[in-house]
């Protein structure tokens, strides 16, 4: 039997927590071997089933992070806004997407890491740069036709 497919989500401020859920209950009704990580700094409610697991790390700026990327690699998916976060789970060689569907590659990865930098030195020498977008009804079916895709990738790929 494959190695079970894993979902890691950066839990703190994720949009799509609920999303995530669905897609893993109704691949795993469909006997796909698939466990889902909801890691979070403070304690999140999760469904309750066996393959969806909370899990807590110390409080700390990159605590969940790390955890993560510790343990992301080829047979996972990671959900995350976090820019670092995709680009240390992209050299792992895990399929990564944003909540907005987008999906973060080796191709794309480095231009978003410039993108984050340059926008971080703006914001810090004084420059109102306006945040992200808000979240919308879009990115949501976005983001579910994305982690679907990278699921049936994994599969293909004989992984869960």
């Amino acid at each position: 039997m494959p190695d079970p497919i894993a979902i890691y989500v950066d839990a703190d401020a994720c949009p799509v927590k609920d999303e995530v859920y669905r897609v893993a209950e109704r691949h795993l009704l469909k006997g796909l071997a698939l466990h889902v990580y909801v890691v979070s700094n403070a304690p999140i409610a999760v469904p309750k089933h066996p393959d969806i697991e909370r899990v807590v790390v110390a409080a700390g700026m990159d605590a969940a992070d790390d955890w993560i990327a510790e343990r992301a690699d080829a047979a996972s998916i990671v959900i995350t806004a976090d820019i670092p976060l995709a680009a240390r789970a992209v050299k792992t060689g895990a399929q990564v997407i944003a909540p907005t569907g987008r999906a973060f590659t080796e191709d794309s990865i480095g231009m978003s890491l410039a993108t984050r930098n340059l926008m971080d030195s703006l914001r810090s020498a004084g420059a109102v740069t306006g945040g992200p977008k808000p979240f919308a009804p879009r990115d949501r079916s976005n983001f579910l036709s994305a982690l679907d895709q990278a699921i049936v990738r994994l599969k293909r790929a004989g992984v869960g």
